[in-house]
């Protein structure tokens, strides 16, 4: 073989081994990318597992948060008339007191003066406790109001204008300005 034989063959083989470098460059390269990806798509499955985590316990959280508060709304409404059955007790120990003067041996007079006190300052004592929680009497001398009362009769009176109320035959009660009962009334014609 010729100088120059040799030579085309040795730059013919330099170019195959730079050809098999060049093919081999986009397979290593192709790896790479690929072994990146990899990676990537590892640290957003591992991100992703992290807030599946995080939204279950918060959502976790949130039925507790809400069943505590319906459990505490239940609660409230239960025991809603707590306050004023604990402001009723006094006026039944009133009562009570009443019932066990009764049983004393006492003149008539001063058991039955002792009996109408007593009855008067419990009553007293009950329209307080109401009030208190917003519960309060019909006025007598108010106008007649279709809300609040109720005219059982009418009558010709001289002194009263149409419509006033002559008389009361059972009292009215209203909570916080909404009948409870209305009066039984009668009104001037």
């Amino acid at each position: 073989m010729s100088d120059k034989e040799k030579k085309e063959l040795n730059e013919e083989t330099t170019q195959n081994e730079t050809i098999e470098e060049e093919l081999q460059e986009p397979g290593e390269q192709l790896q790479a990318d690929e072994a990146q990806a990899e990676n990537e798509l590892d640290k957003l499955q591992n991100e992703l597992d992290e807030l599946k985590d995080k939204y279950a316990r918060v959502y976790a959280d949130f039925d507790n948060v809400k069943k505590r508060l319906e459990k505490e709304k239940y609660q409230a409404i239960e025991y809603a008339n707590e306050k004023f059955a604990k402001d009723m007790i006094p006026v039944l120990d009133s009562l009570e007191g009443a019932l066990k003067a009764a049983e004393g041996e006492a003149a008539c007079e001063d058991l039955l003066e002792k009996m109408k006190e007593g009855i008067e300052l419990t009553y007293k004592l009950f329209l307080t406790n109401l009030e208190k929680h917003g519960v309060e009497k019909v006025s007598h001398d108010e106008p007649f109001d279709p809300n609040i009362h109720n005219a059982v009769q009418s009558v010709d009176h001289d002194e009263k204008e149409s419509g006033e109320i002559v008389q009361t035959f059972q009292t009215g009660y209203k909570y916080k300005g909404r009948a409870l009962r209305e009066a039984m009334v009668v009104v001037a014609n």
